[in-house]
């Protein structure tokens, strides 16, 4: 049990044998070849299952744009509920055919290369600063993806040349073989190796793209970024990611947030805190302040009397909610009496006459600073 527990701690990439940088084909492509080598049905070793698991487990998450970005950035415990083996659903048809398709058996539901499909999904990172997440910016981002070749325009072939049928499958991208198996005599469907399930052979293949039909492109896009977003953040436009084959539709660009520190506000769920320091007599006697805020000074006014951690509400000062632009969070400045550590003769001779009327007996406190002020701050 101790190894299965250590197993489970596991990082994602090293399961799969993976960099984290590795392409979303290279990753695919790993997985296939644990799950061949660990599904239950061809390892009989006791631990193969739960290996399999982890390895089902680790594709889940890495195969997932959304649940890769948030591992990449916060570990498992960014996956919340989304971790799990049993929350993902992985679907192993072509990998079904692959361990048993030698003894002539079908999952029933393969599915042909020339199906529309997809295209992948792109990510990119994009930093912002404090005031920019808190009130929107319309951004130029910048980014590499495959689109539709300009010379052959997605044929593949030389301009002037078209793609002939492929004379070993006929066109169908498939071919059938018979094999002699334990069962007798059986029937195998497999992806034609000649033209490698496109059902076309290119004899003259385009020079820009060498017959992929694709060639890689720069794109600059606009994208407005709502005011109320924070690191993590992710955005995706759809229809900018990968080109879709076979007629189907393109991938998205995940475009995940990473906001700056500001130097002195914070932020807490929508709301922004402020840390003031004023002075002793200040405090004391009271006074009228200028406070900054995202949208300029506002005047606030201390009570005679104001103690330390005293939190102040400026409202609708704080970070638009992300759905309803039109309410925003509070800005709660938390009070901080400023103790001087130096003091001129004068000033020193009046703190000692104010000494002298107020006493030398001290008390301890039920609560500190710090209770009250988690208590005020709701946590």
């Amino acid at each position: 049990m101790a190894a299965l527990a250590d197993m489970s701690n596991r990082d994602y990439y090293d399961i799969l044998g993976v960099g984290r940088n590795a392409s979303d084909d290279e990753i695919k492509g790993a997985f296939r070849k644990l799950a061949r080598q660990y599904h239950p049905d061809v390892n009989k070793e006791p631990d193969a299952e739960e290996k399999f698991k982890e390895i089902n487990e680790a594709y889940g998450v890495l195969s997932d744009a959304d649940k890769r970005a948030r591992y990449d950035r916060f570990g498992r415990e960014g996956l919340g509920n989304m971790g799990g083996f049993h929350d993902y659903t992985v679907d192993f048809t072509d990998l079904f055919d692959e361990l048993f398709g030698q003894f002539g058996f079908s999952t029933g539901s393969r599915r042909s290369r020339r199906n529309p499909r997809r295209g992948r999904d792109l990510q990119m990172s994009v930093t912002l600063k404090f005031e920019e997440a808190v009130f929107g910016v319309e951004r130029e981002v910048e980014f590499e993806r495959d689109e539709t070749c300009s010379r052959c325009h997605g044929s593949g072939a030389e301009p002037g040349t078209s793609p002939t049928r492929c004379s070993t499958c006929g066109g169908r991208g498939e071919v059938q073989q018979v094999h002699q198996s334990f069962f007798g005599q059986v029937m195998q469907t497999t992806t034609c190796p000649a033209c490698d399930g496109r059902g076309e052979v290119i004899s003259s293949p385009c020079k820009t793209c060498r017959g992929s039909g694709l060639e890689r492109k720069r794109v600059t896009k606009r994208v407005q970024i709502p005011g109320g977003v924070d690191s993590g953040t992710q955005i995706r436009l759809a229809g900018e990611g990968g080109p879709g084959t076979y007629g189907g539709p393109n991938g998205s660009l995940f475009l995940v947030l990473d906001v700056q520190p500001h130097p002195f506000f914070k932020r807490r769920e929508n709301d922004i805190l402020l840390n003031l320091d004023v002075n002793i007599a200040q405090a004391t006697l009271g006074a009228e302040v200028d406070v900054p805020t995202l949208d300029g000074s506002e005047k606030l006014k201390i009570p005679a009397g104001t103690q330390p951690g005293k939190v102040f509400h400026i409202k609708g000062k704080g970070v638009p909610h992300l759905r309803r632009n039109d309410h925003r969070g509070d800005e709660l400045v938390i009070v901080d009496v400023e103790i001087p550590s130096k003091l001129t003769k004068e000033q020193r001779e009046l703190f000692e006459k104010l000494a002298s009327t107020m006493g030398t007996t001290v008390k301890p406190k039920e609560k500190g600073f710090l209770d009250w002020l988690n208590e005020t701050l709701g946590g």
